[in-house]
């Protein structure tokens, strides 16, 4: 009995612990359950942003959501209501740019003709455009050219079988947003687009020569041999300087000629003292006074003579030897050429030296044939050199009057002033010649345009953003380019480190989608 009782005992306990189990188990999945309904219907709720925080509940509901844009058959933007459809394309391949839209319903291609179809383009900084259509072939056709780039707020309006639809997006190309601050940072310059005076400049290639008017050859002006050389090419040299010696004998004989006649003058002169002398005391006849006279007299030609011949030359009766000749410079110069040495005969047509005043040089420039018109003597010239940093402006000073039979081009030369010797003989120069001035209505500035696929373009300052407007240049110069069409007066745009925005718009990455 007692076993039976003790048995007893036991059961009721494992009843109890497995009756504590199963409710624990209840327990849990009620709670799991709870939770997991909790979570359920957060996930579910709608949190409004922080713009629809303050929009009363009813427009909420009745707000138009933004509908996300697909491809349509022929690749362009779909959009559909109500079971119609309109896709818009921009077609360009062999034409301009224009608008061909297609029309479906239900998902099926309609008439174009069944369809009223107007688009209003909104532009940075421009006036909205719209577009009315007409039938051509399976689709509608804009009207007008579909300016470039392709960055605009397209607004859509369709009318069907008595139904208007309105559809609505956004394409943004060649375009990138840039701060004021940001535009301090990288020094980008903003200009505003208006008149500008473009000056007509004619670029010529010449070459900087000797001044001929300023340089001499020296020969020797009697035949010889050297005996000495003073002076090299490249020597500085002052007038009457010598510059080398020649041992002549054609000096040496004119030399012996003068002191022999020099001689015969001292005696004829003291034979005149003394016949004077006698006639004048009653001694002698006048006859022989009158002769000495005559004999003194032709003595002194034939010395003056022989004199005059030495000095034509450029010698004197006296030097340091009998047959030296000394070549002297006739100029204050440089020795720009030296085609003698010791030992060397020369002759009297050899040209020995060339010195040069290099204190001005010539500016002598190829002008062909069709420009002959355009260039006058007294036009302005700046004269830059082409292979370092100089510069400086001249005034033509004269005009060739033939043409070359086998260049077809005339020259034109200016005089430099070459105080510091910068423009040296030989040294090519680049050549620029205002011809005309004109202003113009509308400039902008050279360092603004910059090419972007295949336009030539500025970047438009609207706001924050900059955005690529294609150009049609003109005349410029090289501050200024006309701009005949693709920009109005007063529209700011980025000149200097516009390279900055093309990067960026580069970096950007925008497409040219249509």
């Amino acid at each position: 009995m007692h076993f039976i009782q003790k048995n007893k005992q036991v059961a009721a306990v494992v009843v109890v612990i497995i009756i504590g189990i199963i409710s624990a188990v209840l327990i849990l999945n009620t709670e799991k359950s709870k939770t997991s309904d909790e979570e359920h219907e957060h996930a579910n709720e709608v949190i409004p942003t922080e713009l629809e925080q303050n929009v009363p509940h009813d427009e909420h509901e009745h707000s138009a959501q933004p509908q996300e844009i697909i491809k349509g058959p022929h690749g362009g933007k779909l959009f559909e209501q109500d079971g119609y459809g309109v896709e818009v394309t921009i077609f360009e391949q062999n034409v301009p740019p224009e608008f061909r839209i297609y029309t479906y319903q239900n998902g099926k291609a309609l008439a174009p003709e069944t369809s009223s179809i107007s688009i209003e383009l909104e532009r940075l900084g421009s006036k909205p455009e719209v577009f009315n259509f007409t039938k051509e072939n399976n689709y509608l056709k804009g009207n007008t050219v579909v300016k470039e780039p392709h960055s605009f707020k397209a607004s859509i309006i369709a009318k069907h079988d008595n139904k208007t639809y309105q559809f609505a997006y956004d394409q943004v190309e060649a375009r990138v947003l840039i701060s004021d601050k940001q535009l301090t940072l990288n020094s980008i310059e903003v200009l505003t687009a208006g008149p500008a005076i473009i000056k007509s400049v004619l670029n010529l290639q010449g070459e900087i020569k000797l001044n001929a008017d300023k340089s001499v050859h020296v020969v020797s002006r009697v035949g010889g041999i050297v005996e000495s050389v003073s002076v090299n090419a490249g020597d500085k040299v002052r007038k009457g300087q010598v510059l080398a010696s020649v041992s002549s004998q054609i000096i040496a004989d004119m030399r012996s000629d003068l002191l022999a006649a020099q001689k015969r003058v001292d005696l004829a002169r003291a034979t005149y003292v003394r016949e004077k002398q006698l006639w004048e005391e009653k001694i002698s006849a006048q006859q022989d006074y009158l002769q000495a006279q005559h004999d003194l007299q032709e003595a002194e030609i034939n010395a003056q003579r022989l004199q005059q011949k030495l000095t034509a030359i450029g010698s004197s009766a006296s030097g340091k030897g009998l047959t030296r000749y000394e070549i002297r410079s006739p100029i204050d110069g440089v020795v720009t050429n030296k085609q003698i040495s010791q030992g060397q005969v020369v002759s009297e047509i050899d040209s020995l030296y060339e010195i040069s005043d290099l204190s001005t040089v010539w500016a002598e420039m190829t002008i062909y044939a069709k420009d002959i018109n355009t260039v006058k003597v007294g036009q302005k010239v700046t004269i830059k050199a082409s292979t370092f940093e100089a510069e400086t402006i001249g005034t033509i000073a004269y005009v060739g009057a033939l043409v070359g039979e086998q260049s077809r081009t005339a020259m034109a030369r200016v005089v430099l002033n070459n105080p510091n010797r910068n423009w040296l003989p030989g040294l090519p120069v680049n050549i620029e010649l205002v011809s005309d001035e004109v202003e113009v209505p509308l400039a902008v500035s050279v360092e603004g345009i910059q090419t972007l696929r295949d336009w030539t373009v500025v970047f438009g300052r609207y706001d924050e953003y900059f955005e690529a407007r294609p150009l049609t240049l003109g005349r410029q110069d090289d501050k200024y380019a006309e701009v005949l069409a693709g920009f109005e007066a007063g529209e700011r745009y980025a000149a200097g480190n516009s390279f900055l925005v093309k990067a960026d718009i580069g970096k950007a990455g925008a497409s040219h989608d249509h």
